[in-house]
């Protein structure tokens, strides 16, 4: 009975390896980058808008390359201190002070309002401030994350490619850092895993259902903002980013995802323990807090990612041929769809055997997000703790 039971889920395991390498969007495929794009005969106005809570550490890498932006239009940045107690807004003038280039307004919002998270809090001030502090709004807002360094021509290929495109929002997700073991490892994978659940060229259709953004670089068109009631309409949302991209696409708006090649995270993670409390903190918010959804997502990482190793190394020690071939042959085509990533990152092929480990890792984080979300400590981040929608 066990081993029938082993066969009929490396079957399934093998099965749903099929239908997402064939099926899913071609999630797997990393040549997802800009659209095809042009110079605008007149550049549009653009305000930079970072929401910052202690980012002391990572400032000095990511504030100097938004600065110097070689941008053609008309042009700022808006930094919001989001009440940090490391010095973050001091060290972003000063910052400014020393290098020439875009102008610097850094402001606070106070403390967030009740239901408001502390990053949609500091961009509703930010985007507040950049449509009033001059005489007409700004065209574009530029929503990009404290520890997001951009090469000097990332600003006008992003404004190029909304502008080519007729593009509402344009998103790319920033080249996370991957430099430790555990980063190495774990970072990879997880731009893997977002991509499969959210397909960058089902997102990339014009009359698509999935919408998706990457929250650390966000280009929008104020008036799509506007028409969206954003950041008003998602105040609550803990996993922003997804969320902007549906307001928008909602509203009618015209949305993109792809991949970065000149935007890079600066934020360090080198623990493990660093990197489970960034992907813990959200992982049941994106399940909407929801057990049964839990437990299927749980069931789906055990049967895709956990059941093809296991299949066959029980098929070789039994001396079941059918069951190894099964379990080999979808741990395969599991390692095969996620070669394309480690190639993007700059990582060797040798880490795509070990992705089941990841996997097994990020349910060990989603199962204890669900944990401390049940003992009141759940979405926490840099000292603030949120409530879900229904709680706040």
């Amino acid at each position: 009975m066990g081993l029938l039971t082993a066969a009929a889920a490396a079957y399934a395991s093998l099965a749903a390896w099929l239908w997402l390498t064939l099926a899913q969007g071609m999630f797997w495929r990393t040549d997802v980058r800009l659209p095809p794009r042009t110079a605008p005969t007149r550049w549009p106005s653009v305000a930079i808008v970072v929401p910052a809570r202690d980012e002391a550490e990572v400032l000095p890498r990511s504030l100097p390359s938004l600065i110097a932006q070689d941008y053609p239009g008309e042009a700022e940045v808006i930094l919001v201190d989001d009440g940090s107690t490391d010095g973050t807004g001091a060290l972003a003038l000063r910052l400014a002070r020393e290098r020439p280039g875009l102008p610097l307004t850094v402001s606070s919002p106070g403390d967030p309002a009740p239901g408001w998270t502390g990053k949609l809090w500091a961009l509703r001030h930010g985007i507040a401030l950049a449509r009033t502090a001059h005489a007409t709004e700004p065209d574009y807002l530029l929503l990009t994350d404290a520890d997001i360094a951009h090469e000097p021509d990332s600003l006008r290929e992003l404004v190029a490619a909304a502008t080519s495109a007729d593009l509402d929002l344009v998103s790319q997700m920033a080249r996370l850092r991957a430099v430790s073991f555990w980063e190495r490892l774990i970072v990879p994978a997880f731009v893997y895993f977002f991509a499969q659940l959210y397909p960058f060229r089902r997102v990339n259709r014009p009359a698509a259902r999935t919408a998706a953004a990457a929250g650390g670089c966000v280009l929008l068109r104020t008036d799509a903002a506007v028409r969206a009631g954003v950041p008003d309409s998602i105040r609550q949302a803990v996993i922003d980013d997804v969320s902007l991209a549906r307001a928008v696409q909602r509203s009618g708006g015209r949305i993109w995802l792809g991949l970065a090649e000149r935007v890079d995270s600066v934020r360090p993670y080198p623990s493990l323990g660093d990197l489970w409390r960034m992907i813990s903190r959200s992982a049941y918010a994106q399940l909407r807090h929801q057990p049964l959804l839990l437990a299927g997502t749980v069931a789906g990482l055990v049967l895709v990612y956990l059941v093809p190793p296991a299949a066959l190394l029980a098929g070789l020690a039994a001396g079941r041929p059918a069951l190894a071939w099964a379990g080999g042959l979808a741990w395969l085509l599991m390692a095969a769809t996620y070669l394309p990533m480690l190639r993007y990152y700059w990582q060797p092929a040798a880490l795509a055997p070990l992705l089941p480990l990841t996997a097994l890792l990020y349910l060990l984080m989603t199962v204890d997000s669900a944990v401390q979300h049940y003992r009141r400590r759940g979405a926490a981040w840099k000292g603030r703790t949120y409530a879900r929608p229904s709680d706040a």
